[in-house]
């Protein structure tokens, strides 16, 4: 029987330590709810340090199984010839180390579920043994003809591209679809928004009260700094740098190039997966980039698109309602007495927002139409202007 969940999504983020409040984070935590009282496997994909384990929790608490075992693996950290016993069990003398009969891991969470991080590592070999159990939920340990039974929800997650896993001959294509029935998209912290300086300040505030010191504070240049910065090892690496500051700085409040020097040199800094929007598969799987390029130019270009969207958001808008003139398709506005010398292009963005908003009546999917943007990009836009809680929701 299903379990009836009464919480919203916000209200299980926040009890499981997720804070944000990006819609694609939420998103991602309302699928987690809706799945979490079926036993349906669920395929987590993400970047390391965007927080996959904590979806596995979320899954396995809210589900029938969350008084069962909740058994983490790293397939990748389990070396090859010894991943199938851990998983499976092994008997007496099936190798010569097995100087007992060891239950594995699908033994043991029996009831519960088993969250198998890094998928994309698994041989192929164990990836055949790991289909059966899914198809049947019967296995064999290593040295042994005896069929095993157990009763375990599967949950995987990967920052690998399995689509291109596939297709080099790395990962089984049953397996992926098998995996595949439910699939999260967990965002990388550069794609969320705000959630960046909340982060900073809610870890500022849980490391000032562990070190029993005053909470690091960040002037405005710093806060840009922290949106700039591309973030390649994500949450993960966001607190630990918060961490980092807390120790050294002992809340002072920190100038762009003192945080600067808290964030590895730009000649240093890790590549960071960049995966462009047109080369998304089917599949909801992008695929993968040369890190080489796209580590020089991922940041450049994340800061080019956010840049030239305001610009081109005005130019079409324009555009349109010249047309609509021409045609007397619209009512012609009356001249302002003054016309406004004010070139500056957020002031600018900010108005046609409010206008398209306008006519829309608060309506941000229309408003989102009217000027020729996505509604998530209106909505971050919305945000930033402080425009959220003027209109109503689409």
């Amino acid at each position: 029987m299903w379990q009836m969940i009464t919480e919203t999504p916000r209200e299980v983020a926040r009890r499981f330590r997720l804070i944000g409040e990006d819609p694609l984070l939420l998103e991602a935590v309302e699928i987690a709810m809706r799945v979490a009282p079926t036993d349906v496997p669920v395929l987590i994909l993400g970047e390391n340090g965007t927080g996959k384990e904590i979806f596995a929790h979320i899954l396995h608490q809210l589900s029938r199984r969350r008084d069962k075992p909740l058994l983490a693996i790293n397939c990748g950290a389990i070396p090859e010839g010894t991943i199938d016993s851990e998983l499976f069990g092994h008997e007496k003398g099936a190798f010569t180390s097995a100087y007992e009969s060891r239950k594995g891991y699908f033994e043991v969470a029996n009831g519960g579920s088993l969250f198998l991080d890094e998928i994309g590592e698994m041989p192929l070999g164990t990836q055949a043994r790991l289909l059966r159990v899914l198809e049947t939920g019967e296995f064999l340990r290593v040295g042994s003809s005896k069929i095993q039974k157990t009763d375990v929800r599967v949950i995987a997650a990967t920052n690998r591209n399995l689509v291109q896993l596939i297709q080099q001959g790395k990962f089984r294509e049953d397996l992926y679809y098998r995996l595949n029935t439910i699939t999260l998209h967990i965002p990388p912290l550069r794609e969320r928004g705000q959630d960046i300086e909340r982060l900073f300040d809610f870890f500022a505030e849980e490391f000032a009260r562990q070190y029993k010191v005053e909470p690091v504070e960040l002037e405005p240049d710093a806060v840009r700094l922290l949106y700039e910065y591309p973030w390649p090892g994500n949450v993960r690496e966001l607190r630990h740098l918060v961490e980092r500051i807390t120790v050294i700085e002992g809340g002072r409040r920190l100038s762009r190039a003192q945080l600067e020097r808290h964030l590895p040199a730009r000649e240093t800094r890790l590549p960071m997966r960049y995966v462009p929007p047109s080369s998304a598969t089917s599949s909801g799987i992008g695929a993968e980039s040369s890190p080489g390029l796209y580590a020089q130019l991922a940041n450049l270009e994340h800061r080019l698109i956010q840049l030239s969207e305001g610009m081109n958001m005005i130019q079409e808008l324009l555009r349109e309602i010249g047309a609509r003139l021409m045609a007397s398709e619209v009512p012609r506005l009356p001249a302002p007495a003054s016309a406004p010398s004010d070139l500056n292009l957020e002031n600018n963005e900010q108005r046609l927002i409010q206008e398209a908003l306008q006519r829309a009546g608060g309506n941000r999917k229309l408003a989102a139409r009217l000027l020729d943007i996505s509604e998530r990009t209106l909505y971050r836009k919305m945000e930033r202007y402080g425009l959220r809680q003027t209109v109503r929701s689409s």
